[in-house]
Formats: C-alpha cells, structure tokens, sequence
C-alpha cells in the first residue's frame, strides 16, 4: 500500500509519535510525506519516507496530484483545525475532496488513524491493490 503522511506544526509530533508506536504496519508498506514530516517521521521512527516538497512549496499539492492518479492507498493527515489558516483549508479541503472522489480512506485525526491501521494491519483496505490503476 502506498501511504501519505501530512501533519499541520501542531501535530507533528504527534504524527511522529503514531508512526513509532505503528512502525512495524507502516514498515511494510510505501510511505510518503510532506518534507518536515517526512524526515521527523524517517529519523525518529527509522522508516524510510519518500518526501515532497514542504506545504508551504507546495508538497500538499503533490500528494493530491497523487492521490487524483489513484497512486495513495491511504492518507493520513493530522490537522489542527483551529490553527488552520483560511489560505490553507481551500488546500485541506482539495484533499479531503479528492479522498472522498476516489475512494482513498483517509484520517484526519489520530483516533481515526488508529482505526485504519489496525484495518490496514488486518487486510480490510487489501481492496485497494485491485482499484488501483496501474501505468502501463
């Protein structure tokens, strides 16, 4: 499974956090994230993080480009909705838009997150390896 991983300042260490405590799920599976996550999640939790650019340049963006490819299996975004600037949410909500269109699970939150890595470490999301569009 392809796998994306954003988290908003407030909630990065928490996110780092998640990805220690479920390093073992996430080990085996494609990881990708935004730059800061990405290399606090790959140097704290030792797992190996493909990064885009930062949010602020735009690696949003990339994994929604992604996601709209069918090429993320699940997304997990923590976010702080309070700190959440306007400029911002119209990005966030792309997101969440593209998840929903494409049938991408997605947590926003880390009770959320918990539900779908135990899914994940389950098999219950295996039915995204057969939707998944492959490039030719």
């Amino acid at each position: 499974m392809n796998i994306a991983l954003i988290a908003h300042d407030t909630k990065k260490e928490l996110m780092v956090q998640f990805c220690i405590a479920y390093r073992g799920v996430l080990s085996q599976h494609n990881l990708c994230a935004t730059a800061t996550t990405g290399k606090l999640i790959s140097e704290a939790a030792g797992l190996n993080v493909f990064r885009f650019l930062s949010s602020a340049q735009g690696g949003d963006q990339q994994i929604a480009a992604r996601i709209a490819c069918n090429e993320v299996d699940l997304l997990l975004f923590f976010r702080d909705s309070i700190a959440s600037s306007s400029e911002n949410q119209s990005s966030e909500l792309n997101l969440l838009r593209l998840c929903d269109s494409h049938n991408i699970p997605m947590a926003t939150n880390i009770a959320t997150a918990e539900v779908l890595i135990h899914g994940l470490e389950r098999g219950d999301l295996d039915w995204r390896d057969i939707i998944r569009t492959p490039f030719n």
